[in-house]
């Protein structure tokens, strides 16, 4: 179960908007809400849960309640670990809204056998659709392409390329910077590149639970290095709020965008911020 001190302001927020473009709200770790001018609504990656304390602990509030999502087309998963595919956090989200799911095979894997959302959650298995590097599909207004991660801590890592009328962003889940980018700059004109930004710290060893030096997101010269090769106009960096001994400050990016051409704007954001995003 779900609980959210912040009660439903923030999912009744997203659904009483109307957007001229396309608005982008961020639920803190690695989770948005996309919505577009014709009321399409994407969420990406929304996580809810606390963690596993003490390896994993929750430094910011859990912004909703899923059971009080009415209006979602689509919730697409960057990759199979617990801060991007879980049951608890996105299961009553499809069960309510009917939207479909999108995720690659291992991330399906965790939805249909792990966690069993189809019997535990009512979701329907028609709403489960399986994705790969390369392939395009259409949710609304939106048309979204499937390209490479490179996260070497997953197991079958996606990121997504979202296009719209107004605007592209491009959502890399937990990736590092990859050779397909400078490629992927080429190709898209991206107005918003979403990148995991965060710490090096001690995390306890899922086994032996003792410290461990970990880093599971960008440093701030691999982010922007990947926002540089993409040749994003904005970047956002997420993921920085959320893991204690992980947690980072985005605003030391302000120095390291500086001498590159891109990004040429660097937006930071709070868990529960929403920005617009045109062509601008």
């Amino acid at each position: 179960m779900v609980h959210s001190d912040w009660g439903d302001w923030l999912p009744t927020a997203v659904e009483q908007s109307t957007p001229a473009g396309v608005a982008v709200w961020y639920l803190g770790c690695n989770g948005f809400v996309l919505k577009g001018e014709d009321g399409t609504t994407l969420f990406i990656d929304p996580y809810l849960g606390t963690g596993s304390p003490p390896r994993t602990i929750r430094m910011i509030p859990v912004p909703f309640d899923p059971r009080d999502v009415t209006e979602a087309d689509a919730v697409l998963a960057t990759h199979e670990h617990t801060d991007h595919v879980h049951g608890p956090s996105q299961a009553p989200i499809l069960a309510e809204t009917g939207a479909e799911f999108y995720a690659p095979d291992d991330s399906l894997a965790v939805a249909r056998g792990e966690e069993a959302w189809d019997d535990n959650y009512a979701v329907d298995t028609d709403q489960y659709n399986e994705i790969s590097e390369g392939d395009t599909f259409e949710v609304g207004e939106f048309t979204i392409h499937v390209e490479p991660a490179h996260d070497p801590d997953a197991t079958h890592p996606v990121s997504y390329v979202i296009e719209h009328d107004a605007a592209t962003i491009f959502h890399g889940g937990d990736t590092k910077p990859s050779d397909e980018f400078e490629r992927l700059g080429r190709e898209y004109d991206v107005d918003l590149g979403i990148l995991a930004f965060g710490a090096v710290g001690n995390v306890p060893d899922k086994q032996s639970r003792e410290p461990k030096r970990t880093r599971w997101y960008n440093d701030e010269n691999q982010v922007v290095k990947a926002a540089s090769d993409l040749r994003v106009d904005r970047l956002l960096p997420s993921h920085w709020d959320m893991w204690k001994g992980l947690t980072a400050d985005p605003k030391a990016l302000h120095h390291h965008v500086r001498s590159f051409a891109f990004p040429r704007r660097l937006d930071l954001v709070e868990i529960g911020d929403r920005v617009d995003v045109t062509d601008e």
